[in-house]
């Protein structure tokens, strides 16, 4: 009874995973008929558009380990609760100041979600197998989500206005208000002092800036700006480490680094990031300016790369119980090299097939590593340092999906201008050029600048491939000395293997 109370309780977990991932991409087709309605300038939707994932990055550290100290249940449904609200207040939004606000708090309500329910995970899976099976099942909710995002934004805005796509958060949150307390436990670690504040500022600092800093890279005409926000926030992250190296009881635990193959999986979630969020502003440029679908088209023809990560991860657990799991993450980062590599050959009359392959396999091969590899992560610490495990593994793919879209895009636009020799600087702006040219002009800038972009994104694909053929040579250069340890430690005696907490 135990057991099927505390798969309930999964159920209960998928819901928040599955908002704060597709909140932050659904809102992408709704900004431009909010920001009509809104009147809100290019400055004011940057702020609405990255807001919210801004906090997301800067606070997951914190609420996190929050969690750990101040119970996990309690921080979920506090976090539930906030954001079933602030999601009303979003919609019923009646200036840009006031959206933007609104994001940045539904950002912080954001935080507290993913590793909550990451950390109380392995609290209700004592069981290594099942653990690992509960894990998967999350990672294939986080990656669905964000597929299914853009979609479900594209069909509210169809037939409603652009404030249901935050009320959509709301009956889903409810349900995790009512069957929270019921089917989820409660624990915290009895021994934890209070959080560092300093180290809660620092770490809040350092991620803002590095992740505002790079996504300015990549729509500044002049990038010294970006350039030194980035360096700050690095000065600012070192100065971070170096505190939690002194602390002791740090923020974060940097210890992990210690433990040669966790680190190696945290480099590879780093990387990953960098290569999926590369390969994804490439190749949803390219179904739209080159290939010329609508965005909610695009969105469509982009899922297989979310539901690739979905279908990887849940075939994970499988993998792992017929092979190690270095074996298993190192096979699947091979095969997201592979997809990389196909993407060398979109062009022509088969770029559709192709690119659609192409990104279906590289999400595919990810799947071990988003599963395996952050259950190895969140495995590797007492449970009561489970939520700060969480918190770095979530950190660690959010840090490398924003460095991904500057350092490809940056590459991508190198390419570009290269191959237009500098008459162009982007291809959004070849197609607005176009217009007020005369017919057989415009049609051969198009076909330069398209032409220019194709070759940005085979460039793109090499890179990507040579990221993931470098994160499965890691692996399996820092795999354990010995297999891990298929079931968790035992439970102490007298101590019940799940029971809700209801104090």
């Amino acid at each position: 009874m135990r057991v099927n109370r505390a798969w309930l309780g999964l159920v209960v977990l998928m819901l928040p995973t599955l908002l704060v991932s597709m909140d932050m991409t659904a809102l992408l087709l709704a900004l431009p008929q909010l920001s009509a309605d809104l009147g809100a300038t290019n400055v004011q939707q940057l702020w609405i558009s990255d807001g919210y994932g801004l906090m997301v990055g800067g606070l997951v550290i914190t609420m996190g380990t929050l969690g750990d100290r101040i119970g996990r249940r309690r921080l979920l449904l506090s976090g539930g609760a906030a954001f079933a609200v602030l999601s009303v207040v979003a919609a019923c939004a009646t200036s840009p100041l006031m959206l933007i606000v609104t994001r940045a708090l539904l950002g912080v309500a954001g935080a507290t979600l993913t590793p909550s329910t990451l950390a109380l995970i392995t609290n209700m899976f004592r069981d290594g197998r099942q653990r690992g099976r509960a894990i998967a099942i999350w990672a294939t909710c986080q990656f669905t989500g964000g597929a299914l995002g853009p979609v479900l934004a594209g069909f509210l805005l169809q037939h409603f206005w652009w404030g249901s796509v935050f009320l959509a958060a709301v009956p889903a949150m409810a349900l995790l208000l009512l069957a929270g307390p019921v089917l989820l436990p409660e624990f915290r670690d009895e021994r934890a002092g209070r959080p560092d504040l300093p180290s809660v500022a620092l770490s809040l600092v350092a991620v803002l800036l590095v992740v505002y800093g790079a996504k300015q890279l990549t729509v500044e005409s002049r990038p010294v700006v970006p350039a030194v926000v980035l360096l700050v926030g690095a000065a600012v992250g070192s100065l971070f480490v170096r505190r939690q190296l002194r602390l002791r009881t740090p923020l974060l635990d940097l210890r992990l680094f210690r433990n040669r193959p966790v680190a190696a999986v945290l480099v590879a979630l780093v990387l990953a990031g960098v290569a999926m969020a590369g390969t994804g502003l490439l190749v949803t440029q390219y179904l739209q300016s080159v290939l010329g679908f609508s965005p909610m088209a695009s969105a469509l023809l982009f899922a297989p790369m979310g539901l690739g990560v979905a279908v990887g991860t849940t075939c994970a657990p499988a993998l792992a119980r017929r092979m190690p799991q270095t074996t298993a993450i190192a096979g699947g980062l091979a095969v997201s090299a592979l997809g990389g590599l196909l993407l060398v050959g979109v062009d022509g009359a088969r770029a559709l097939p192709l690119v659609m392959t192409a990104i279906a396999v590289l999400a595919l091969g990810t799947g071990p590593l988003f599963a395996l590899g952050t259950g190895r992560i969140v495995g590797s610490v007492a449970p009561e340092r489970a939520g700060s495990a969480a918190s770095l593994s979530e950190t660690g793919n959010y840090v490398g999906g924003s460095l991904g879209f500057v350092l490809l895009g940056l590459v991508a636009a190198g390419v570009y201008r290269s191959r237009t020799h500098g008459s162009s600087d982007s291809l959004a702006g070849a197609v607005a050029a176009s217009r007020q040219l005369p017919a057989d002009q415009g049609a051969e800038l198009l076909h330069t600048a398209r032409a220019a972009f194709t070759a940005g994104l085979h460039v793109t694909g090499v890179i990507a491939a040579v990221l993931f053929a470098g994160s499965a040579v890691l692996i399996v250069a820092m795999r354990p000395a010995s297999p891990p340890a298929t079931a968790a430690p035992a439970t102490p005696a007298g101590v019940p293997d799940y029971e809700p907490n209801r104090s």
